[in-house]
C-alpha cells in the first residue's frame, strides 16, 4: 500500500478517531463517518471524471463485475437475453457469465488475435437484436495488452447497447475519463493502485435510469444496490490511493517503462525468449514471457525463494491447468506451458529488476542444462 493510503485509513480505526458506523445518522459520530465516505466518493469521482452519485462502493472488482453483469441482466432480461464477452476475461466475468448461461441467458465468447487484441469488427459482428450487454476488460491481467475501449464504447453507444469495462488493471495506471467515454459500468479494485485489499467500486452511468438489480439484500446502503456496513477506513484509503495514482500517473508509467527495458536487457543474454501479446499496445507494468525448453512450474520452483513471479493471475496461481488467457490467444505447446507473468510498479527498483533478471537467467540456463543431460 502507498504510505499515503495507510495514513488516510488510520483516523477511522481507533477510539481516538472517527470509528462510527456511517449508517448511524442519529448522532454526530455517524454523521461524521458518513461525511468522510461522501468526501471519498467525490474524490473517486474526480479521479474517474464522473458524477459522485454514480460511484458504488464494493469489496473489489470481482464483486463489481458480478453486480454489473448479473445485476444488469436481471433488470434487463425482458428486453435482451444475450451477452458478448471474450474468452480471455478474468474468471470473475467468465464464471459469472457461465452461471447466467445456466439461467437461460446466451453468451458469446470472442477470441482475440494471437497478439491479444480484440478486433472491433469481431465485437460488432457478434451483436444480435437480443444483445443487452458487452463486457470486456480494459487491460488484460496476464499479458498487459490494452483494448481500445474508447472506440468500442462509441460503437456500442451508436447501437444502444450497454458496455461494462473491467478496469482493475488500468484504473490509476492509464487515463480514464468517464465524462468522455459512453461506458455504462466500470469496475475497479483499490489494491491494484496501491490502496487496501478488500475494497473497490462500480461506476454506474446514470444510475437512476439504469436497470440494475441488487445481488444481496440488507440495510439499503449504497442506494439499495450494495447493502452492508461501509468500511470507512478502506474507502478513505482507496480514495487517497487513487488521488495519488492519478497525480503520479505519468511518473509511474515512465518508471515502469524503464524497468521493462531493464528487464529486456537483463534477459537479452538468453536465446529462445518469447514475449506474449502486442508489445506496442500493452501497459508497461505487466510482462508475459516464456523460455524455450523450460516449463513454468520448474521455473517457479527454481525461483520461489528469490523472485516472485507466477504462471497466471493471482486468482489462478493454485491451478494446474495452463492459462486460459494465452489459450484464448491461440498459444499452445511449450509457450503455453512455459509462460510466466512478471509484474512490477511504483516501489520496484532498477536493482530489483537487475537481480531478478540475473536469477531468471541463471535458473533458465540451469534448467535447460538439466533437461539436456
Amino acid at each position: 500500500m502507498a504510505p499515503e493510503a495507510v495514513d488516510a485509513m488510520l483516523p477511522y480505526l481507533t477510539s481516538s478517531g472517527n470509528f462510527a458506523n456511517a449508517a448511524s445518522g442519529q448522532h454526530s459520530y455517524g454523521q461524521n463517518a458518513a461525511s468522510a465516505i461522501e468526501n471519498a466518493r467525490s474524490a473517486m469521482a474526480h479521479g474517474l471524471r464522473c458524477n459522485p452519485k454514480d460511484i458504488l462502493f464494493t469489496s473489489g472488482a470481482t464483486e463489481s463485475n458480478n453486480l454489473a453483469i448479473s445485476g444488469f441482466m436481471l433488470g434487463y432480461r425482458n428486453l435482451g437475453n444475450h451477452i458478448v464477452t471474450s474468452a480471455y476475461e478474468h474468471k470473475s466475468v467468465l464464471d459469472c457469465c457461465r452461471h447466467l448461461e445456466s439461467q437461460g441467458i446466451r453468451v458469446t465468447y470472442l477470441r482475440p488475435g494471437s497478439d491479444g487484441v480484440l478486433a472491433l469488427d469481431s465485437i460488432l459482428n457478434a451483436l444480435t437484436d437480443e444483445t443487452a450487454l458487452v463486457s470486456l476488460m480494459h487491460v488484460n491481467n496476464e499479458t498487459g495488452v490494452m483494448q481500445d475501449i474508447g472506440c468500442i464504447a462509441h460503437a456500442l453507444e451508436a447501437k444502444g447497447i450497454a458496455f461494462h469495462v473491467d478496469a482493475a488493471q488500468s484504473a490509476g495506471k492509464v487515463p480514464i475519463d468517464l465524462s468522455a467515454l459512453p461506458i455504462t459500468f466500470l469496475s475497479l479494485s483499490a489494491h491494484k493502485f496501491y490502496g487496501p485489499k478488500g475494497i473497490g467500486c462500480l461506476y454506474v452511468s446514470n444510475r437512476k435510469n439504469t436497470r440494475l438489480k441488487p445481488l444481496v439484500y440488507g440495510g439499503g446502503q449504497e442506494f439499495g444496490l450494495r447493502p452492508g456496513t461501509l468500511p470507512t477506513h478502506q474507502i478513505a484509503g482507496m480514495a487517497a490511493a487513487l488521488a495519488l495514482a492519478c497525480a503520479r500517473q505519468e511518473a509511474d508509467a515512465g518508471h515502469c517503462r524503464q524497468l521493462r527495458q531493464t528487464l529486456r536487457v537483463a534477459l537479452s543474454k538468453l536465446e529462445g525468449v518469447h514475449w506474449h501479446g502486442n508489445q506496442q499496445q500493452a501497459v508497461p507494468h505487466i510482462v508475459n514471457i516464456s523460455f524455450d525448453g523450460v516449463g513454468a512450474d520448474a521455473l517457479l520452483i527454481a525461483l520461489r525463494d528469490s523472485v516472485a513471479i507466477s504462471s497466471g493471475s493471482a486468482c489462478n496461481s493454485g491451478a494446474i491447468e495452463p492459462s486460459h488467457v494465452l489459450r484464448a490467444m491461440g498459444i499452445e505447446g511449450d509457450s503455453l506451458y512455459g509462460a510466466v507473468r512478471i509484474s512490477f510498479g511504483r516501489y520496484t527498483t532498477a536493482t530489483d529488476i537487475e537481480q531478478a533478471g540475473l536469477a531468471i537467467c541463471e535458473a533458465v540456463i540451469r534448467l535447460r542444462k538439466l533437461a539436456s543431460e
